[in-house]
């Protein structure tokens, strides 16, 4: 992670479980992600969000039959409690990655999906929610 998303790394970003259909993603509130109101700073969140979701996409791009380009291209986000200790952000939408990949490698047009990637804290109390819209295009071999 620190040659491909340093930013990532250095904020403590983990990823704690990944199956073909949910990832889970760790940030710890530290020095690194603190903001001046003693909680992480959304930026903080809204990488481990991503994270959630774009391993799942990299997870089933690296299994496709060929490459296909991944973007964010939408993001919508709703914060609901203070974020402080290690949020969890989980992202169930794996098998809809899967198929919009798919149907982009026979059509040759591009898919996108939104997923969401909840976060929680250590209690389970949901402290936010985040809807990211992910661009597939099968590229020409």
């Amino acid at each position: 992670m620190l040659r491909s998303l340093p930013m990532a790394y250095l904020a403590g970003l983990r990823v704690t479980s990944l199956t073909a259909e949910e990832a889970t993603v760790t940030v710890p509130f530290k020095y690194l992600t603190k903001n001046p109101f003693r909680s992480i700073y959304f930026a903080c969140l809204s990488m481990a969000a991503e994270m959630a979701s774009g391993v799942l996409a990299m997870q089933h791009i690296q299994a496709a039959a060929g490459p296909v380009s991944m973007l964010v291209v939408g993001l919508e986000a709703g914060f609901s409690k203070k974020a402080v200790g290690l949020i969890s952000f989980r992202s169930p939408d794996g098998a809809r990655i899967a198929e919009a990949i798919a149907e982009s490698r026979e059509t040759g047009e591009g898919r996108t999906v939104v997923c969401t990637s909840t976060g929680t804290d250590e209690a389970g109390d949901v402290v936010a929610t985040f809807r990211i819209t992910w661009s597939f295009r099968a590229k020409k071999a």
